[in-house]
């Protein structure tokens, strides 16, 4: 018989009901088992973390400086700027909506309060490196890549890619269910895990139409710049959308993604260099349920949630989801570090974060890879006699 294998989503969906029920009466010293590991995993979490940024965001960054040209800078700011700005209409909106949302729910400091079951023992495992360390290390070190032609560097750090990102497929994803899990059963011992369920189920709801803004407004621009309708030109990129949500994967929907910019007739040169690029570094759905997410864990803790800090952590989210793509779980393992250093995240807030991010992933893929149908088009029409004379040269 063929053995049924659980995606991610469904096994996160499941840890979380098994928490909910298991918590209404599994006894104190089982409680503490889950305790046990979940004190454990968040050590090893946070030992990983700076490795992660340095294995995954050095070789992004040496990776789009191959090439460098007016193209590839054009097309990446395009793609960071409207990356952020999904991030800072995400914060607006969840800014004006979330907090009557979230009124008179329990604050998910409750999870700290459960946390005063105690383990029956720790293993602390420190970082080799604290965030912002891993962060400048891994800028010095792509840009030298980028810049210089460190070919021995770079191998170096595309084995180091490979080791980081087989350590997060085969032991920190299958894993996160069980520690999901023990939170969620520590809530529930404290009795929130009701309300703050019935929080991210309004905030959901708030994201999904926002994604679906985002797409509005990218082909509205998009239409505007090349003077064709914006809604047959994303009627058209529909195939990758629907793609997306069945892969949740930005690399995996490429091949459907540029076969449908090209029948919105951007040339066949352009399409190429684009969709691959923006399949890397255009995140505006990912950045926008990060930040939404993000917003949502801030209010219900009391943690400082400002306009400034949420610029300087939006603007860093955007640096950090080049890392995201094509290693599962990639861009809500590379945003725990903005999440911790600059929003002030623990560990149970981050398996939250994850939590959510999880349940909407699909949705927010297939927002990233629609909307680059959308830049394609705009680059198409800046550079296509550029890129026609390549062609005929």
């Amino acid at each position: 018989m063929k053995k049924i294998k659980l995606g991610l989503l469904p096994r996160i969906i499941a840890a979380i009901l098994l928490g909910v029920v298991f918590g209404q009466f599994l006894s104190l010293p089982l409680v503490r088992v889950f305790v046990t590991f979940n004190a454990i995993f968040s050590q090893f979490l946070g030992f990983m973390i700076p490795l992660i940024i340095v294995g995954l965001v050095t070789p992004a960054i040496g990776d789009i400086g191959k090439g460098a040209g007016k193209l590839l800078l054009v097309t990446v700011a395009i793609a960071y700027l409207d990356t952020i700005f999904a991030g800072f209409l995400s914060y607006g909106t969840g800014s004006w909506l979330f907090p009557d949302m979230i009124a008179g729910a329990p604050k998910v400091g409750s999870v700290e309060k459960a946390a005063e079951i105690a383990p029956y023992f720790t293993i602390t495992i420190p970082p080799m490196l604290d965030v912002m360390s891993s962060l400048v290390l891994s800028f010095v070190l792509g840009l030298c890549i980028a810049y210089s032609g460190l070919d021995t560097l770079r191998g170096f750090f595309s084995d180091f890619k490979e080791a980081i990102a087989a350590t997060i497929s085969k032991a920190i994803i299958p894993l996160l269910p069980l520690y999901i899990f023990g939170i969620f059963l520590n809530m529930t011992c404290s009795g929130q895990a009701y309300r703050i369920l019935l929080v991210f189920a309004q905030i959901i709801v708030v994201i999904f139409i926002l994604h679906i803004l985002i797409l509005v407004y990218q082909f509205l621009a998009a239409g505007a710049v090349v003077r064709r309708n914006p809604f047959r030109l994303l009627l058209n990129m529909l195939p990758a959308y629907f793609t997306a949500l069945g892969t949740s994967s930005s690399a995996a929907t490429i091949p459907v993604t540029l076969r449908q910019t090209i029948r919105n007739g951007v040339t066949e040169g352009i399409a190429g260099f684009v969709i691959p690029l923006c399949a890397t570094i255009h995140m505006s759905g990912s950045a926008m349920k990060i930040s939404a997410c993000a917003l949502t864990i801030c209010l219900l803790e009391g943690l400082p949630h400002g306009p400034l800090l949420f610029m300087n952590f939006i603007l860093m989210l955007g640096i950090m989801m080049v890392a995201g793509p094509g290693v599962p779980g990639g861009a809500i393992m590379a945003a725990l570090a903005p999440l911790g250093s600059i929003l002030g995240f623990d560990a149970d807030q981050q398996a939250l974060m994850i939590a959510l991010y999880i349940a909407m992933d699909s949705f927010g893929t297939a927002c990233n890879v629609t909307g680059d149908g959308a830049i394609a088009l705009v680059m198409d029409r800046m550079f296509r006699r550029s890129a026609e004379r390549a062609t005929a040269g």
